[in-house]
């Protein structure tokens, strides 16, 4: 089941001046455009982004197309718990979080809380990112997290061994590290209605589009992505566009922001299982909260 909804100049917050967005992965792809879009509505955007040279180089070429865009690049790698706690820290003020940061490497990596690189980075790094920034988005008005995940969510599952040994590892990691995004808006989702915390969460999914994210794959795994791409998938900008309603639009009272399948306009769809299994959320919660050692500052509901 769809919703659809209009994108664009009838979304109810069109106007962001006065709030501040933290966009992570601001420096390519689907962060750049939401970036431009957003800045352009007057936000002020903080371009999180592991390499400042590329998103400093994005947001010199958004200034010379809107003079008045305010943009702050800032230093932020996911996989780093240091470099996460260090940018949380010296963040003031946040009315939105758009996690949208994501890793597909094809070259496994541990890291230092134990888990694989992209798994860490793609879930790990932004729960742990959400859970310092959460008091001081709840003195924003009308604060929200904007969690970006991937139709492959339904491919996922969490496995007890995070660490992906073993045959095509990697696309396992990707995919379920996209069904952990799904599960943590969630259960942040449910978690702050039963506190009556302000701050909500949207979840969002951008389709398929050819962006730097699969500069990492193999050549003939990037050529089959092409052609995909072209064949049933979305432009960067129409991908960015999920993103964007994710952070100026209506909040859905349930499902995810975007195209049906891998391209199209977006809209609320009905979440599927995996994603749905509200237990399954609650365990991954508990056990982010051990392997970043950061503890999220809301409750569960009780049963």
């Amino acid at each position: 089941m769809t919703y659809p909804f209009s994108f664009g100049k009838r979304t109810h917050m069109n106007d962001q001046q006065g709030r501040t967005v933290v966009v992570t992965g601001a420096g390519s792809g689907f962060g750049a455009a939401a970036t431009r879009v957003l800045a352009g509505r007057g936000a002020h955007v903080v371009m999180a982004a592991r390499d400042t040279a590329k998103a400093t180089r994005v947001r010199d070429e958004i200034v010379a197309e809107q003079p008045g865009a305010r943009l702050t690049v800032r230093a932020l790698d996911l996989f780093d718990p240091a470099s996460v706690r260090a940018f949380a820290e010296a963040t003031d003020e946040v009315d939105v979080l758009l996690a949208n940061a994501g890793l597909g490497s094809m070259q496994r990596v541990v890291g230092p809380l134990g888990v694989e690189r992209g798994f860490a980075t793609n879930h790990l790094g932004h729960f742990a990112l959400a859970a310092l920034l959460f008091p001081r988005m709840e003195r924003a008005a009308a604060p929200r997290v904007v969690t970006v995940s991937s139709s492959l969510y339904r491919r996922g599952r969490i496995p007890e061994d995070l660490t992906y040994r073993g045959r095509a590892a990697m696309l396992r990691s990707y995919n379920d590290s996209k069904l952990a995004n799904a599960l943590f808006a969630v259960e942040l989702g449910r978690r702050t209605a039963a506190a009556g915390s302000p701050v909500a969460s949207v979840l969002v999914h951008p389709g398929m589009a050819s962006t730097p994210m699969q500069d990492g794959h193999p050549a003939p795994v990037r050529a089959v992505l092409g052609l995909l791409t072209r064949w049933v998938g979305n432009s960067v900008d129409a991908g960015a566009a999920a993103l964007v309603e994710g952070v100026v639009g209506r909040v859905p009272a349930a499902g995810i922001i975007g195209p049906d399948r891998h391209g199209g306009r977006p809209e609320v769809q009905a979440l599927r299982a995996p994603a749905d299994d509200v237990e399954l959320a609650r365990r991954l919660w508990e056990r982010s909260e051990e392997l970043t050692g950061v503890p999220f500052p809301v409750r569960a509901p009780a049963v």
